[in-house]
């Protein structure tokens, strides 16, 4: 077949494509997403054999161009060069693998901009188990959530690992600060949080519940306050929540000690996990951290956005 009428045979097979996915996604309303995907990855298909295949596709994007220009006439906006060229992306990395049902054309698009493939897998996971939104999805690429979190639990993501609490827990931790109010008390900083807690256990990642701050603990013939109490459904065990505005000491490690204990022995039942601590703090210690005996222990940094 000649190269001509080569161009031409695929030029009529992806105007089909898109023919008849615009007809299902008028009668069949409710299977208007799958019926976007399946298309779209049968044009990136198409595509990249048109152009000689895969090795060949990355160097044919003028064939893309002309596709392109001809689509636009006959069928109006919404199959630019780019939209193409995500097509074609998206076939190569979903090759193989089921289409997700619960992500739209829209989500893949804000995906395919990124260029790689453990980052684009993180967050198809985390619009499926959190059930993004394109605007949810947006936010937290943007706020770099990927790259907060700690190199070991990017090599479990890597190698499929079992997870633990402290595996998705950001570093650093943001922490809105909307009136750009200077933290130099740990008070001001516990503010913060407590007036936008959602966004602080979303931070903390999935299964953290809030139950209460400054709570109170009888210690002999004297009161302690935990900054902040909360609790893990999924790991079911409580997290004592610790906040210093300077950098981490060692004296703080002995202070988070001292309220898991007591959290351990009055509140904690047989049928749960022991108390996990966090200290979030202005600057991390890794040395300090490095040579702590409690594994229950986690040092998180915080910064004000």
């Amino acid at each position: 077949m000649k190269f001509e009428d080569s161009k031409i045979k695929y030029y009529e097979e992806i105007k089909n494509e898109l023919i008849n996915n615009e007809i299902n996604k008028k009668v069949k309303d409710y299977s208007k997403n799958k019926s976007d995907l399946d298309t779209y990855y049968n044009v990136g298909k198409l595509l990249i054999e048109a152009q000689g295949g895969e090795d060949r596709a990355k160097y044919g994007n003028y064939l893309i161009k002309e596709y392109s220009r001809k689509l636009t006439v006959e069928f109006g906006s919404g199959y630019s060069t780019r939209s193409l060229k995500y097509m074609r992306k998206f076939y190569l990395f979903q090759k193989g693998q089921p289409v997700v049902a619960q992500m739209s054309w829209s989500h893949y698009c804000i995906l395919l901009s990124i260029n790689d493939d453990n980052k684009i897998n993180y967050y198809i996971n985390q619009i499926i188990n959190r059930n993004l939104s394109k605007r949810q999805l947006q936010d937290i690429i943007k706020n770099k959530e990927y790259e907060r979190l700690p190199i070991d639990t990017k090599k479990k993501l890597i190698s499929k690992e079992e997870n633990k609490i402290e595996d998705f827990i950001k570093n650093p931790i943001i922490i809105h600060n909307p009136n750009n109010i200077e933290v130099v008390k740990e008070k001001v900083l516990q503010k913060l949080i407590l007036e936008d807690m959602d966004n602080f256990l979303k931070e903390l990642r999935n299964g953290f519940c809030y139950i209460g701050n400054e709570y109170k603990i009888k210690m002999g013939n004297s009161y302690n306050y935990i900054d902040i109490l909360l609790y893990n459904y999924i790991y079911n065990a409580f997290v004592v929540v610790e906040l210093k505005v300077t950098e981490l000491r060692k004296e703080y490690i002995g202070q988070l000690e001292v309220y898991m204990n007591y959290i351990d022995n009055n509140l904690k039942t047989i049928n749960q996990n022991k108390t996990i601590g966090i200290i979030v703090s202005k600057k991390n210690n890794k040395y300090i951290m490095e040579y702590s005996s409690d594994p229950r222990i986690l040092s998180k940094e915080y910064i004000l956005v």
